[in-house]
């Protein structure tokens, strides 16, 4: 059975993966497709059985909560079957790992037709971690997975993990933990760390991962009238994220809706916001940043080769994005060398990712272009990408289409350097792409180059003609904005 991909792309559900993750608060099916490093999600969908719930509380899953869950993998292996999705994961954690009848309900779990993995506390926490290292290739410091039984850290340094640990500190358990007050609670983390011989080295990065988490980073972005909406690589220095973790966590306050933010989830907030505080303050990280790739991705990052881990996954991301308007990423490292040494550092990840989607811009709908920048730079999520680099992207696509200055949600993200670096490029992927159509025989018979203090477009005699007025005006606006004081000409 056939279907369409969410870029209009075509798919074969036979080609996509299936994971199911069994957890302590829900039951998810999330089937991926697209390119393996920078996968696309097809399908999402749980049921909040709160499965760790009867756990918390006297040790046992809850008959209501195992029907719950084993209701939805019917529902699951029955639309897998339907659709002919060929592979399919299946992994349980912290609930069915530590209930007394754990192991019955994994026997009901494969009459449905599955054959689930349960996964120890140090795998559970390695998996996560390698989910983290997937969305964040130079990623170093700590990985911190909060589900609803357990929290999982572990340490991340050079594309490894190591020394990984899972604590009874899940979602589920934290209400009945923070009941004797919250310095009671801290002491009870302190005590819990030092057990399991858990320490962190001071200044390090804290990833933090899970559902209450990206809540709780959703209404600190909304509080901070922060211009990006998606959690997935939102950062905050040490200082900042306790400030909002001690303005969140307060007992008994009712927060307001957050667009984004299921009820269950806000009621989260508050204990998911004291855990934060608490981990802040003993493992004095230098700054946190949260990361939607956890479990789940880990088991599918995991299990690709090295040279697919290697690749880029913001270049493969943007590349299967813009297949369906025609463009490559070899056209757009043509591009980058077209530009050459007059728009600096057009080859480096961004830059080319920039250029993929200001030619992409190109031969969208002008009626639906208008917010591109924001669309696509801000708003669209990318992997392997921060701030930043979005910031970046958004600038590219504002000056591509012509506009001048900068917006303020753009320009609170990234220095002033690295948004003028962007526009550089955004100005000449659209010079580019309207003197000549981005054409490989245009890009091989002509040049960007620097000489004498101008900016110069060096053409031979075939491609001469194709310099008109439009081409004229984008490369006097090049070269207004890489050298302010210089000349702009075309010479053959």
């Amino acid at each position: 059975m056939n279907g369409q991909a969410q870029h209009g792309r075509a798919f074969a559900w036979e080609d996509a993966r299936a994971i199911i993750d069994i957890g302590s608060n829900t039951v998810r099916l999330v089937v991926y497709g697209g390119p393996p490093r920078a996968p696309a999600i097809l399908l999402n969908e749980k049921v909040t059985a709160r499965l760790g719930k009867g756990v918390a509380e006297n040790g046992k899953l809850s008959a209501k909560a195992v029907t719950s869950v084993i209701g939805a993998l019917t529902r699951y292996r029955t639309l897998i079957d339907l659709v002919g999705i060929r592979q399919v994961d299946v992994v349980a954690t912290a609930a069915a790992r530590d209930a007394s009848n754990g192991a019955a309900f994994l026997d009901r779990v494969r009459d449905v037709g599955f054959a689930p993995r349960l996964l120890s506390g140090v795998e559970e926490a390695e998996t996560s971690a390698t989910g983290v290292l997937g969305a964040f290739p130079e990623a170093s410091g700590i990985v911190g997975d909060l589900g609803g039984g357990s929290l999982e850290l572990v340490d991340v340094a050079q594309g490894a993990t190591s020394h990984g640990v899972s604590l009874p500190l899940g979602s589920l358990r934290l209400g009945a933990l923070r009941a004797g007050g919250d310095r009671a609670f801290g002491r009870k983390i302190g005590a819990m760390l030092a057990k399991a011989d858990w320490a962190a080295e001071p200044g390090a990065t804290l990833y933090l991962v899970g559902g209450s988490m990206r809540a709780f980073a959703r209404a600190a972005m909304v509080r901070m009238d922060w211009p990006l909406e998606d959690t997935h690589g939102f950062t905050l220095d040490a200082a900042q994220a306790l400030k909002l973790a001690r303005q969140l966590m307060r007992r008994g306050q009712v927060l307001r809706p957050v667009e984004g933010v299921s009820s269950s989830r806000l009621a989260s907030i508050p204990d998911a916001a004291a855990l934060i505080a608490v981990l802040l303050r003993r493992l004095e990280p230098g700054r946190i940043v949260f990361s939607s790739w956890g479990l789940r991705e880990g088991v599918l990052f995991g299990s690709l080769d090295a040279s697919v881990q290697a690749l880029d996954p913001l270049l493969c991301g943007v590349e299967d994005f813009v297949a369906q308007m025609g463009v490559t990423l070899p056209a757009a490292r043509d591009t980058a060398r077209w530009m050459g040494a007059a728009v600096p550092f057009a080859d480096h990840p961004v830059g080319l990712a920039a250029i993929m989607l200001c030619l992409a811009a190109g031969r969208v709908e002008p009626n639906l272009r208008r917010d591109l920048a924001s669309d696509w730079g801000l708003r669209k999520r990318w992997i392997g990408i921060d701030s930043e680099g979005r910031a970046m992207l958004a600038a590219a696509l504002h000056a591509n289409a012509g506009k001048a200055g900068m917006p303020d949600n753009i320009a609170l993200l990234a220095p002033p350097d690295l948004l003028a670096r962007a526009r550089g490029w955004g100005l000449a992927a659209r010079l580019c792409r309207r003197f000549g159509a981005g054409a490989a025989a245009v890009l091989h018979g002509s040049a960007l180059v620097v000489e004498n203090g101008q900016v110069v477009l060096r053409c031979d005699p075939p491609i001469a003609p194709l310099y008109q007025d439009g081409a004229r005006r984008d490369l006097k606006a090049l070269a207004a904005h890489l050298a302010p004081d210089g000349e702009a000409e075309k010479r053959a």
